[in-house]
Order: C-alpha cells, then structure tokens, then sequence
C-alpha cells in the first residue's frame, strides 16, 4: 500500500507534524476507493472477485484525492471555482466499478 513517504512527496511536505492529518486522508481516500469500486483493496492480487489490487492508477486516484483534500481543508471554496480533482479520480476509477 502507499506509505507515508510517498504521500507526503506527493503533497511536498517535510517534517512530521502533519503526520497523523496526512495519514487520516489517506484512510479516508482508501476508503473512498473501495466503496466507489465497491471493492476492497489488496496489496497482492486479488484472489476473490470483491477485491481489487493497488494497481499504479488506483495509488494515482489516492494520491489525487489525498492531495485535493489536504488543499481544500474546508467543505466550502472561498473566493475560487471548485476543483476538477474528483473528476480525474472518476477516471482513474470507472473501468473498476462493478456494475
């Protein structure tokens, strides 16, 4: 799975004070991936057909949410257009969605 070193190269962030912030987005992008796939992800392949690998597009869609949510700390966008983040992630995601 994503490590946190990972992640805050992603992000650009040194130091660990935000360590814990960084790694609750990361479970909650994880957790996000799963149930928009309704799958659970693997790190190895996946053996039963609820399960779903982490594979380098879905570490992508991860990534892109963790980044756009360390971003945006706030439910409302202040003096800007809203993002097109959670578009990429559909996209990086749809051919994985169970029908």
């Amino acid at each position: 799975m994503l490590d946190m070193t990972t992640v805050k190269m992603h992000l650009r962030v040194d130091g660990d004070e935000e360590d814990a912030l960084i790694g609750g987005y990361l479970e909650a992008a994880k957790a996000h991936v799963e149930q928009h796939c309704d799958r659970k992800l693997v790190e190895a392949d996946p053996v039963e057909p609820d399960e779903m690998g982490l594979t380098r597009d879905v570490e992508q869609a991860i990534l892109l949410l963790v980044g756009h949510w360390y971003s945006n700390r706030e439910a409302v966008v202040v003096g800007g257009a809203p993002s097109a983040v959670p578009l990429a992630v559909e996209r990086l995601l749809w051919y994985r969605k169970r029908f």
